[in-house]
C-alpha cells in the first residue's frame, strides 16, 4: 500500500474533541489522509461531494441528520465513498440500520487504534469489517431464510470470500476472473438471497456456517 495514494478520509462526528482526536491520531499514518470534517450528516453530504473521500468515518447519533440517513444518501451516489460506522453504543437497531444503509463496517469508539486503522484499510478496499461483538450479536439476531440452494457454486464461493473480508480485487485473483465479473457474481448473489449489501452477505454466510468469525 505504500506506493499507492493515501486513503482519503472524511471524519463525521458532532463532538469537536472526538474529531480532533481522530484527526491527530490518523494523521500519524502516512497511508491515511484526513481531507475534511463534518459535524452532522447533512454537512457530511456537502463535504463528501466537494472532497471525494475514499472512506467516511461516520458517527451514527448526530443532530440535523443522523449517520444512518447520511450513509444511505452517500451510498446512493454514483461515486459513493465507503462508510465506516463509528459509535459509542452497540445497539442492534443501529447496527442493522447502518448496515442496511450501506456501511461496510461497524466499530465501537472504544476500539483500539490498531482495530480502527485495520477497519479503515478494509473499508478503503471495499471489504467488510465488523467489531467482533457487533458481528456476534447480529449473527444471533439474524432470521433470514436459507436460500443457498439458489446459488451457483461460483456464487457460493463468492459469498464465502466476502465473509472472509475479500474485496473485488482479491476475489478476482482468487477466482481467476476479472473485477467486472466479480461484481456480476456479487450482484446476482445478493439478488438471489434478497440482500442489499456485502455486509449483509457476510452476516448471512456467518449465520449459515459458510465462514467463521476467526476467518472474517
Amino acid at each position: 500500500m505504500t506506493d499507492a495514494a493515501p486513503v482519503r478520509l472524511l471524519l463525521v462526528d458532532d463532538h469537536d474533541v472526538v474529531r480532533q482526536g481522530l484527526r491527530m491520531f490518523l494523521s500519524l499514518d502516512p497511508e491515511l489522509r484526513v481531507v475534511g470534517e463534518a459535524r452532522n450528516g447533512l454537512e457530511a453530504l456537502d463535504r463528501a461531494a466537494d472532497l471525494q473521500p475514499d472512506v467516511v468515518v461516520m458517527d451514527l447519533m448526530m443532530p440535523v441528520m443522523d449517520g444512518i440517513t447520511a450513509t444511505r444518501h452517500l451510498r446512493a451516489r454514483e461515486h459513493a465513498p465507503e462508510v465506516l460506522a463509528l459509535t459509542s453504543a452497540l445497539e442492534e437497531h443501529k447496527v442493522n440500520g447502518a448496515i442496511a444503509a450501506g456501511a461496510c463496517g461497524y466499530l465501537l469508539k472504544d476500539a483500539g487504534p490498531d482495530m480502527l486503522i485495520t477497519a479503515i484499510r478494509h473499508a478503503a478496499r471495499g471489504e467488510v469489517y465488523l467489531h467482533p461483538e457487533a458481528a456476534r450479536r447480529l449473527i444471533r439476531e439474524y432470521r433470514g431464510p436459507d436460500m443457498r440452494e439458489h446459488l451457483t457454486p461460483r456464487e457460493t464461493l463468492t459469498l464465502q470470500l466476502i465473509a472472509r473480508g475479500y474485496g473485488n480485487r482479491r476475489m478476482a485473483d482468487e477466482l481467476g476472473v476479472s473485477e467486472p465479473t466479480v461484481k456480476t457474481h456479487v450482484s446476482r448473489m445478493l439478488g438471489k438471497l434478497g440482500l442489499e449489501s456485502r455486509t449483509q452477505a457476510a452476516l448471512y454466510a456467518l449465520r449459515h456456517g459458510l465462514a467463521t468469525l476467526d476467518e472474517a
